[in-house]
């Protein structure tokens, strides 16, 4: 991915992470990352556990500082997190003592929109997600898959430019899994977010994403799909 564009709506320029000053050896995550995002894009970034996904994500999401580069969206620094970024993680962090649609609400709530207001986003964002007859359960009462489409929901009450996604399907089983990629496709689809997707699974990230954040050799591409094949 080259350096730069007019459009581009996330540019890392060298950016390094480096948790323990102490332990350089065993504390880098991350080293002279460059990496260009346009805006709408769908970008997915795949790799092995430890190698620095997550790290670049959080970063992205200002939840932690580079120690050296930086990071830019639509040209600003990023210096902190911000309502132009959404995360959606690995296990779907819902409030326990909300129900689906009350989670959905919490960030417009917060950010001082209407009851009446954002009552009606929580609806429409609850049709998009498919979840209609589950507004009044609460978390425990769903199953996983529920429990990330009110995620993505909640992340997109805030209307972020960005949607920042951990993992989120990892907790699922295969099932469950491909029915959420083909939900976020169409999702992503109907909204036009810049999404950045960190994922374990070559599969996953050749099917939905523009971009992969490394380099796919032919042989992961074959395995990737009599993986597909199978999973069908």
């Amino acid at each position: 991915m080259e350096q730069s564009t007019n459009t581009a709506k996330i540019v890392a320029n060298r950016v390094t992470k480096q948790f323990s000053p102490e332990d350089p050896e065993h504390s880098l995550a991350l080293h002279d990352v460059n990496l260009t995002i346009e805006m709408n894009e769908f970008v997915t970034i795949v790799g092995r556990s430890g190698c620095g996904k997550t790290t670049l994500l959080n970063l992205i999401a200002g939840l932690l500082y580079p120690t050296g580069g930086e990071i830019r969206i639509s040209g600003q620094l990023v210096d902190g997190p911000g309502p132009d970024r959404g995360m959606v993680f690995q296990h779907s962090a819902l409030f326990p003592w909300l129900t689906a649609i009350e989670n959905i609400e919490f960030g417009p709530r917060n950010r001082g929109m209407a009851k009446s207001a954002r009552r009606v986003l929580a609806h429409e964002l609850i049709d998009l997600v498919r979840l209609q007859g589950f507004e009044n359960k609460y978390p425990r009462e769903l199953s996983g898959g529920m429990q990330q489409r009110v995620a993505i929901a909640r992340a997109l009450a805030t209307d972020p430019e960005i949607l920042l996604m951990d993992e989120p399907f990892g907790a699922l089983d295969e099932l469950t899994r491909a029915e959420m990629q083909s939900e976020l496709l169409r999702i992503w689809q109907a909204r036009k977010k810049t999404v950045v997707f960190v994922t374990h699974s070559i599969t996953e990230a050749i099917y939905l994403s523009d971009q992969l954040g490394r380099e796919v050799t032919a042989e992961e591409v074959i395995q990737a799909s009599e993986s597909t094949a199978v999973s069908i």
